[in-house]
């Protein structure tokens, strides 16, 4: 009864958990259900989906239901294996959180299970994984310190882009490239990629510490830590509240300015047969034959044509050439 038939409706009860008259009142399912996403690993998929759709369509059928389907939409996450095996203590290879949230923090422990890979596929445990997921979130602590320091108090307004320049435009765009790119990859659940994208982020604020205005810093590192605080929840929220003064869940959802996400130049891709060479800055509204002549011209392409001859010039506008040659 507990495994199979009350885990095929309680998710009805907890709309109307008050009502000591009925198991739920029709006002509370039609405000509430169905349930707009359902999240479960396969074994769900199969058994309790099967279950909970089968229940809801029985009461329908009865007249104690308007609705057939009990979720809206379904998202069955992968597994994470070791050693190419599903854990099992049988096998002696489960991973005890315990012994990595003593060790490395409760925030390693949950941004490596969702940075390890897509989240609809199984994935692998590595330890050397979690090891470099708690190296980027004590670089992400460490950076955002010493900017606060130096930085001192928040004067409550951010680094304006309207007279950046140089380097502190070029970690402005970063930064609002992170918050549009995170904002798409929570919508369709890719959790790895996201957390990519803050690492990407901090990398350029490493890259160009010394070269910005500590202003801009400050606001690159405080939407980076805005953006993993749902990933990396403890260190993120004392970042933020290190280089702001608030409390980042109090805060709205950073917003992407679209402006500064249209840039004049991008990076080129160079490749001969499909293998990258070089990489070159190009004029985003350049045209298809300037695009050939760029990446003709750079020098480690030139090293790899060597007099040979170029048989096919494939343009993918925005992203690369790759030139064929033989």
């Amino acid at each position: 009864m507990d495994t199979f038939v009350d885990s095929s409706w309680y998710f009805l009860r907890y709309c109307d958990v008050g009502n000591e008259d009925a198991a739920w009142g029709a006002g509370a399912l039609h405000e509430w259900m169905p349930v707009d996403q359902y999240i479960g690993g396969v074994e769900h998929a199969i058994l309790h989906l099967m279950y909970a759709r089968f229940i809801c369509k029985a009461l329908a059928d009865l007249g104690q239901l308007d609705f057939q389907e009990p979720f809206k939409a379904q998202f069955t996450q992968g597994m994470v294996t070791k050693d190419g095996s599903k854990m099992s203590k049988s096998r002696g290879n489960v991973v005890s959180p315990a012994s990595i949230v003593e060790r490395l923090g409760s925030d390693t422990a949950r941004a490596y299970i969702l940075f390890v890979g897509p989240p609809d596929q199984d994935a692998d445990w590595s330890d050397e994984g979690v090891e470099g997921v708690h190296r980027f979130l004590g670089r992400l602590w460490r950076l955002a310190a010493d900017t606060a320091e130096r930085a001192g108090p928040f004067s409550g307004e951010w680094a304006s882009a309207a007279e950046a320049q140089g380097d502190d435009l070029a970690l402005l765009r970063k930064t609002h490239w992170a918050i549009e790119k995170v904002g798409g990859d929570l919508r369709r659940f890719a959790f790895n990629t996201a957390i990519a994208a803050v690492m990407e982020l901090l990398n350029d604020c490493s890259r160009l510490r010394e070269s910005v205005d500590l202003e801009t810093q400050r606001f690159a590192l405080a939407m980076a830590a805005s953006l993993l605080f749902q990933f990396a929840p403890h260190v993120s929220a004392e970042v933020y509240e290190r280089l702001c003064g608030e409390r980042v869940w109090e805060q709205p959802w950073p917003q992407a300015d679209q402006g500064l996400l249209e840039s004049d130049v991008y990076e080129l891709v160079c490749q001969v047969n499909g293998k990258l060479r070089d990489r070159v800055q190009a004029a985003s509204g350049a045209s298809a034959e300037e695009l050939k002549e760029l990446c003709r011209l750079a020098p480690n392409v030139q090293s790899h044509l060597d007099g040979r001859e170029i048989v096919k010039e494939i343009v993918v506008p925005g992203k690369l050439v790759n030139l064929v040659v033989r």
